[in-house]
């Protein structure tokens, strides 16, 4: 998965604005208690990161 579609599926489900404010602030234990930007800084591939995101905050099925 491409960066830019990981972000519009963020803004997709979160709203563009609170996208970013997630990805900053919201730690996962599905991320090693990571933020998702701490997750891609660190490598992670944007599609683990997805699915981090769709397990933690039960994005529906058909947005995933």
């Amino acid at each position: 998965m491409r960066l830019t579609v990981f972000w519009q599926r963020m803004a997709d489900h979160f709203g563009t604005e609170y996208a970013d404010t997630f990805a900053r602030d919201h730690v996962m234990s599905e991320l090693g208690g990571r933020t998702v930007r701490q997750a891609l800084d660190a490598g992670w591939e944007a599609k683990d990161v997805w699915r981090a995101v769709c397990t933690a905050v039960n994005v529906p099925h058909e947005s995933r």
